[in-house]
């Protein structure tokens, strides 16, 4: 059963830029499909970017251009970094891994516990 953890999170001023990791363990993780979710609070979880196992990469509105998904194999990492952060950024991120190429998280089957990611003045 895969494993996800979530490290990286913190406090960004507005225009900064944060990176955050997700270490993956007990699977394989070059056969899954990762993504990146959060949460800000009061609102529902949404689609943040997602990774195929290719490398092609597909982001929300809200974030393309601001944000980067890469993974590296290798080390059974994903990484998201955030440039630019916004206010509206603020939220918990949560890494995830699926079977499939996907912005859906009911697509997901693995879930990390997610890291805080405050931005602000």
């Amino acid at each position: 059963q895969l494993q996800l953890v979530e490290s990286g999170g913190g406090w960004v001023q507005p225009g900064g830029s944060l990176r955050l990791d997700c270490a993956a363990s007990g699977g394989t993780f070059s056969d899954y499909y990762m993504g990146w979710f959060r949460q800000a609070p009061g609102k529902e979880r949404e689609f943040v970017a997602t990774i195929n196992l290719s490398g092609d990469q597909y982001f929300a509105n809200s974030v393309e251009g601001r944000f980067s998904i890469a993974r590296d194999d290798a080390k059974s990492t994903l990484y998201l970094r955030i440039l630019e952060a916004k206010l509206e950024d603020t939220a918990v991120y949560y890494c995830a891994a699926a079977t499939t190429y996907s912005v859906f998280d009911y697509h997901y089957s693995y879930w990390g516990q997610g890291t805080q990611v405050t931005v602000s003045a």
